[in-house]
């Protein structure tokens, strides 16, 4: 790992066990802790190599070296809500963390997707985007102060569909197609999803998407016209729809047309950016970021699929020592192949395959449009992440344990998923160049 590494007092666990195909127990505790220190040696150490991929390609890599660990992670200290105060924590799932420098000062980020007291499930509804900020990512974390804006809110939400009435001419806080609706298999409805926080260009950002129960399905971009904190509007290319064409997809119970590409993110070099979204799309904003370049026949990023190739999710791109990682998130789904042995890949449902754990994938190249190499297992149950770069150089990514299904779905473990959390990432050097979550085995 780059840099120097904090030692901190760690006063909680992580969990991190599994075999190939099988769910081992974990640690009961998800306390708020701080990040662990690692030995000396680990600092110290040449790079890592590349571990030799499963075969054939698409096949899951389990290894426990692979996983969120004690010794390579922790759950971010969130300051909690009144509705946080019966967990002990920040329920959260889409886990986004980064570090930006506003000011001459660092200013670290946290967001993602949270739930209303009294639902199990971020739907189907939920009541906007929360920000936590902090100088450091040991702490404190904050709470952004939107008191100044609403005094009579929730202290840190800064976006929701509850906010339509701050509509004005020429200021469009929450469009039409992202208000609540009702219907009379759901009840009320509308749900927000997968934010990210971004500063560009002296202006802060957030690009989110609209969940399966709203009247679009699809993400959006909001800029603020003060500090993290907000106050936000919607910008011009999102007051009719959310970006992209619709098309055919999502469950049942979606409109006929109202579904668009998800999980949409930013990202940004030098003074140009682009939109990021699942199913392999991407388009350059404008330079007056109120719109993408391309609003029909996005383009696609060059990749190299499974076969067949699964649905992905949660796509997200990083540069790092001048090389692009493409990131998704993938399910491994275990079955039983001819010989009676588990198999353990990133297949498309059916019959047979269970959902195991809800991975992150990556893959890398010299451009950021591709062509992509093959794709390997970076963390195993880290899906829907993000990477980022800290202060001191060190590498992380967030994860948060998806209590959808699979693993952290057990009744045992699913008190420790939607967490709020991050590990540590190792590069395995110019010349083999991968991200993985760092391993204590490197052979």
């Amino acid at each position: 790992m780059t840099g120097a590494e904090n030692r901190v007092r760690r006063r909680s666990l992580l969990a991190g066990a599994a075999g190939l195909g099988t769910a081992a127990a974990l640690p009961a505790s998800t306390a708020q802790a701080a990040p662990p220190a690692p030995s000396h040696a680990a600092s110290s150490r040449r790079r890592p190599s590349n571990w030799p991929d499963p075969e054939p390609y698409g096949v899951a890599d389990t290894r426990l070296d692979l996983w969120p660990r004690e010794d390579n992670s922790f759950v971010l200290p969130l300051e909690p809500r009144p509705r946080d105060r019966e967990l002990g924590r920040v329920w959260m799932r889409d886990t986004y963390v980064n570090y930006f420098v506003v000011g001459g000062r660092p200013v670290y980020v946290a967001t993602g997707t949270t739930r209303v007291p009294g639902l199990e499930a971020a739907g189907p509804w939920n009541d906007g985007i929360f920000v936590w900020v902090a100088p450091s990512l040991e702490g404190p974390w904050r709470l952004a102060d939107t008191t100044g804006i609403r005094p009579d809110a929730e202290k840190g939400k800064v976006w929701s569909p509850e906010f339509a009435g701050e509509n004005r001419p020429g200021r469009t806080v929450v469009a039409p197609w992202q208000e609540y609706w009702h219907d009379e298999q759901f009840g009320k409805r509308g749900n927000v999803w997968a934010s990210e926080v971004h500063h560009f260009k002296g202006k802060w950002y957030i690009v989110a998407c609209m969940g399966d129960h709203s009247r679009k399905v699809g993400s959006f971009m909001l800029v603020s016209e003060g500090g993290v904190e907000g106050p936000y509007r919607l910008i011009k290319g999102n007051l009719e729809k959310p970006f992209g064409d619709s098309f055919i997809g999502g469950p049942g119970f979606i409109e006929p047309g109202a579904y668009h590409h998800i999980d949409g993110g930013l990202y940004s070099e030098g003074d140009a950016a682009w939109l990021v979204l699942h199913n392999d799309l991407y388009a350059r904003f404008r330079d007056d970021m109120e719109d993408i370049v391309t609003t029909t026949d996005l383009p696609r990023f060059r990749q190299t699929p499974y076969s067949p190739e699964p649905y992905l999710e949660g796509a997200y791109v990083f540069k790092y020592q001048g090389r692009y990682y493409l990131v998704h998130a993938a399910w491994d789904r275990t079955s039983v192949d001819a010989y009676g042995s588990t198999r353990n890949a990133y297949d498309p449902p059916g019959t047979g395959r269970v959902q195991y754990q809800y991975d992150a994938i990556v893959a890398v190249s010299d451009r950021f449009e591709g062509p992509y190499s093959e794709r390997w297992t970076a963390g195993v149950g880290a899906g829907h992440n993000n990477f980022f770069e800290d202060h001191q150089g060190r590498l992380w990514a967030t994860f948060f344990r998806n209590p959808a299904a699979g693993h952290w779905k057990h009744p045992e473990r699913v008190g420790d998923a939607a967490v709020p959390g991050v590990v540590r990432l190792e590069w395995t050097g110019r010349k083999d160049g991968r991200l993985y979550v760092e391993r204590r085995a490197t052979g």
